[in-house]
């Protein structure tokens, strides 16, 4: 059932005015099904640490320009068992790279609380954007098949833009979409420094969606925190909102 939504309409500058979200390991559960596919294609998830490294190092080569997106995914595989001190072809690799894609696909899965939320943000009227980490046009492909695409009004990737976050162009190009300040506007993801700070540091106000409950120690100036999207309705409402007063 979807929740009611308050009445608010901000209208002083500082208030806000839109909301940006994160997509992977904030609305999907993406690493859930990308340990389960790399499990499917090695055997086993125990070197998830390295293909994580091995694909950051290979998307910020595509973001460069010193990748294309059709051929990088398959060169990343490729490294990722020379890692493993298997060497393959770029043939081979690209076999198990499509083996590792079908897997992942089959899935991909919303976290509870996400359509809930995105109800209830709709009903607001303020304007949505996704922005995201990944490298390519198989992002938009997700968040269609997933339901997301209906519920933004923008939605910016990585590999589309140019840049990444916490690079503050991304934060920049999602507001000037969504005809709202930057300082009007809250960022929420799963990433503390990509997300969050970088949001901040953007100059949007930056929520940390930490899946794993508190952490120890206090947050960084100028960052709320909240472990499911459950909670954001009433940080937007009471404490955010206060806060711009």
């Amino acid at each position: 059932m979807t929740t009611a939504a308050p009445t608010f309409t901000p209208r002083r500058t500082g208030e806000i005015r839109a909301v940006s979200l994160d997509v992977d390991d904030t609305l999907v559960d993406y690493s859930s099904s990308s340990r389960a596919a790399l499990a499917a294609m090695v055997g086993n998830a125990d070197n998830w640490s390295l293909w994580q490294r091995i694909t950051d190092e290979h998307c910020a080569r595509l973001l460069s320009g010193e990748l294309e997106y059709e051929s990088m995914r398959n060169i990343r595989t490729r490294a990722f068992f020379a890692a493993l001190g298997e060497e393959i072809d770029l043939a081979e690799a690209t076999r198990r790279e499509l083996y590792r894609q079908g897997v992942l696909a089959s899935g991909w899965r919303l976290f509870p609380d996400v359509v809930p939320c995105l109800e209830w943000l709709r009903a607001t009227g303020l304007p949505l954007a996704a922005v995201s980490n990944a490298s390519g046009r198989h992002q938009r492909v997700k968040i269609a098949a997933l339901g997301l695409a209906q519920y933004f009004d923008t939605v910016l990737i990585a590999g589309e833009v140019g840049a990444a976050k916490p690079d503050r162009v991304i934060f920049d190009t999602a507001c000037a979409d969504l005809g709202v300040p930057l300082h009007d506007t809250v960022h929420i993801g799963d990433r503390l420094h990509a997300d969050a700070i970088g949001a901040r540091d953007a100059g949007m106000k930056g929520v940390w969606l930490n899946r794993q409950g508190p952490r120890e120690g206090a947050l960084p100036t100028g960052i709320a925190s909240i472990s499911s999207l459950s909670e954001l309705p009433e940080l937007l409402v009471c404490e955010l909102s206060a806060a711009s007063a």
